[in-house]
C-alpha cells in the first residue's frame, strides 16, 4: 500500500496525507510510528529505527517519542478519562504524569468528566481525550488518523487548531 514512499518530516511541521479508503494512509501512519514493520525500507524517528529495537525498547521508545490519536479512539472503556490519559505511563512512567494529565484535562476542557468512563464520554470528548493522551509523555513526534473523521465543526476546530498548535511549538505531526 505505501510501496515507494519516501517522507521527512521535521520540527514544527504539520504534515497531512490525504487519499481514498484504502490507499494506505494508516498503513503509513502504523509504519512511521513502529507499530507495522515495512517489508523493506527504513524509518527512522530522530535518527532511530524503531524496528531494530527488542519489543519492549520499541514500546519504551514509542511512550517516550511518539504520541498516536487512532480514528477509534482505542480508550479502554472501563478507565476514567484520568486513567486513560495515564496509560502510556505503562511503559514510560515520567515523574510529573498526574499532574501532566490534569493540565491536560483542564486544556481541553474534561474537568467535569475527570471520572467519568469512555461510554459516559461524546464523541468529542472521546477525541479529546485521546489527543491528551497522546500528548502526556510530550512526545517529538504526533501520528493522528483521521483526528476529526468522526467530530461535528466544533470540536474538529478544536483538535485541528491543538495538532497546529503542537506544531507550532516545535512538535512534528503527521
Amino acid at each position: 500500500a505505501v510501496d515507494g514512499i519516501s517522507l521527512e518530516i521535521g520540527a514544527g511541521e504539520f504534515v497531512a496525507v490525504q487519499g481514498p479508503s484504502g490507499c494506505g494512509k494508516t498503513t503509513l501512519l502504523l509504519a512511521a510510528g513502529g507499530l507495522l514493520q515495512p517489508s523493506s525500507g527504513q524509518v527512522l524517528i530522530s535518527g532511530q529505527d524503531p524496528y531494530t529495537l527488542s519489543p519492549e525498547q520499541r514500546a519504551r521508545f514509542r511512550a517516550a517519542n511518539i504520541g498516536f490519536v487512532f480514528q477509534q479512539f482505542h480508550l479502554i472503556p472501563f478507565l476514567s478519562v484520568l486513567d486513560n490519559i495515564l496509560v502510556p505511563t505503562l511503559a514510560f512512567p515520567p515523574p510529573d504524569a498526574p499532574e501532566r494529565a490534569r493540565e491536560l484535562i483542564a486544556h481541553f476542557g474534561l474537568q467535569a468528566r475527570a471520572h467519568h468512563v469512555s461510554s459516559e464520554l461524546s464523541t468529542g470528548e472521546r477525541q479529546r481525550t485521546a489527543l491528551a493522551r497522546a500528548l502526556l509523555n510530550r512526545p517529538k513526534l504526533l501520528l493522528a488518523d483521521e483526528p476529526t473523521g468522526n467530530l461535528d465543526n466544533d470540536n474538529g476546530a478544536i483538535v485541528l487548531n491543538y495538532l497546529a498548535e503542537f506544531a507550532k511549538n516545535g512538535g512534528s505531526v503527521l
